[in-house]
């Protein structure tokens, strides 16, 4: 005879939380089934996954990955390895960006760096009158996001390129971006889910700054006037993106903090004219 849920859960050495949650995938019952029924016996192949699962948990490979997805603003997202896992401090980049965008206005979004897309699905199916495109450098990446776009029915323009490489002169009322913001020596990458996360989406030069710097140099060639353009960044770094989007010469520069009260979204406002060609 096989072992029971119970036995199971409790030889499994990961999280009880996350067990559940694992062995509810490998056996398709409810996890309000697994805790409701702890004697029942678990079929062999449903054991064998969640043995293999839990082994890959306790070797510290995220739960996202193993599940093959994660929610995030409400929306089911399939992830993997070629993409970083949605985070709910950025849903914080979504909730500033939905309160700029009227739901009757036919706006046009940016999302630079939009790897499983998280962030310009979730302003498309909140704000579905806006034109929401986004830009992807991994191949790979970019591949998931269009089939989380194709399997949620969200229209969103997929671009294969760097920052604003594939897009000419377009303008946008609102530019957003998750970019890479970790320094290239911060220990924490080699602690928990970053050890498995792409590190080309992670790390951005010897102070996590280099992709921010890049983003914040042609913001005012991609901006409409008083377009607004907000970025999540990291702990600590507020001030000096707040300095990048001032030399850019944006205005009403600003920080909002996470629900932790970290300092994790700034973004500002571009003037009310256009720089020249020449500038």
């Amino acid at each position: 005879m096989g072992s029971t849920i119970s036995q199971a859960l409790c030889a499994s050495g990961i999280d009880p939380r996350e067990a559940r949650l694992l062995l509810a995938e490998a056996t398709g019952f409810s996890e309000a089934a697994v805790l409701a029924y702890p004697e029942r016996v678990l079929p062999a192949e449903a054991e064998t996954r969640f043995r293999v699962w839990a082994e890959r948990r306790r070797a510290g490979e995220p739960v996202a990955y193993l599940l093959g997805r994660r929610e995030f603003y409400g929306l089911a997202l399939a992830v993997n390895p070629a993409v970083l896992i949605p985070r709910p401090e950025t849903e914080l980049l979504v909730e500033l960006a939905l309160e700029r965008l009227a739901r009757t206005t036919q706006a046009t979004v940016l999302d630079l760096g939009t790897g499983s897309g998280a962030v310009a699905l979730a302003v498309k199916h909140l704000r579905p009158r806006a034109q929401v495109v986004a830009v992807e450098a991994s191949a790979a990446a970019l591949e998931v996001a269009r089939r989380n776009a194709a399997r949620l029915g969200l229209e969103v323009e997929f671009h294969h390129g760097r920052w604003f490489g594939p897009l000419g002169a377009v303008r946008f009322s609102l530019i957003l971006a998750n970019p890479p913001y970790v320094a290239a020596r911060d220990p924490h990458l080699a602690q928990g889910d970053l050890r498995f996360e792409p590190r080309e989406a992670l790390v951005s030069g010897e102070d996590g700054l280099d992709a921010i710097r890049e983003i914040a140099c042609a913001l005012r060639a991609h901006l409409d006037p008083q377009g607004w353009f907000l970025c999540e960044h990291g702990l600590g770094q507020d001030e000096a993106v707040r300095g990048l989007l001032q030399a850019a010469g944006l205005s009403q520069v600003a920080t909002w903090p996470d629900l932790a009260g970290i300092g994790r979204i700034s973004g500002g406002r571009a003037p009310l004219t256009a720089p020249s060609a020449q500038a």
